[in-house]
């Protein structure tokens, strides 16, 4: 039978980079490909992950405002490179503007979890399916072809001007949903992210991926979110993943 835990729960959203796609591979080996050949040795995978973590730090900053005007995650991702070649004594012309532009777009090409696609597709039998995610439009829209992932609706930080955790952004998607917050379950695989959510009243899928979250295990709030995140799936938890999650609410599959 169905797990009651999101009784009441009419449509589910997601956040996307890490939690339903599997960024690290695609930028890790785009970087390496364009990097001049003097530069191979350095610690890529090191400079994906700050490259992520600076997104991170600009959108939980952000507060929109007359006088900070929106910027895309795409313009981000862009602007915030000569910050990061110089942190990794890389000269600025390390990537040529046209490259520049090519390590934008990898961002658009994301990969799937491999239980990605087929979890949404069985959870659209019992809810709506949204992303909400701090991508730009056109890279959410991307993702969803390409990823063949079949959104119902694509909730983007673009649409409200602002950026997760600030509440226009979960209100906003609950609007455009036609939903109240209790009638929206929050899918990630970041507790800062469910705990913004569940602050405002969505109920909580916490789905563990390898490397993504942010709050430290011997962490006492690590520990706490166990108490009220409404469905927790590890990694260890059946097939894991959105698989696991559709087991849980809309049943086995024969």
């Amino acid at each position: 039978m169905p797990d009651p835990s999101l009784t009441g729960v009419k449509a589910l959203t997601f956040d996307i980079f890490g939690t339903v796609v599997n960024w690290r591979p695609h930028i890790i080996s785009t970087l390496r490909a364009l990097a001049p050949p003097t530069f191979k040795e350095v610690d890529w995978p090191l400079f994906a992950l700050k490259w992520r973590l600076s997104h991170g730090k600009f959108c939980g900053s952000y507060l929109p405002s007359p006088s900070n005007p929106f910027k895309t995650t795409d313009s981000h991702h862009r602007d915030s490179l000569p910050a990061l070649l110089t942190e990794f004594s890389l000269p600025p012309d390390t990537f040529s503007p046209s490259q520049i532009e090519l390590l934008v777009q990898t961002w658009h090409e994301l990969t799937p979890w491999p239980d990605s696609a087929a979890g949404i597709a069985r959870l659209k039998k019992r809810f709506r399916t949204a992303m909400l995610s701090d991508g730009n439009k056109s890279c959410l829209e991307d993702l969803n072809r390409n990823g063949h992932l079949g959104y119902d609706e694509i909730c983007s930080s673009e649409d409200f001007k602002a950026y997760k955790p600030h509440p226009s952004v979960y209100f906003g998607a609950c609007q455009k949903l036609g939903l109240e917050p209790k009638e929206v379950a929050m899918a990630a695989a970041h507790l800062g992210d469910l705990a913004a959510a569940h602050k405002l009243g969505f109920k909580t899928v916490y789905v563990e991926r390898p490397d993504e979250e942010r709050w430290s295990l011997d962490e006492e709030r690590y520990e706490k979110a166990k108490e009220w995140v409404d469905l927790w799936v590890g990694l260890d938890d059946g097939k894991g993943g959105l698989e696991e999650v559709a087991n849980r609410l809309v049943g086995e599959e024969e």
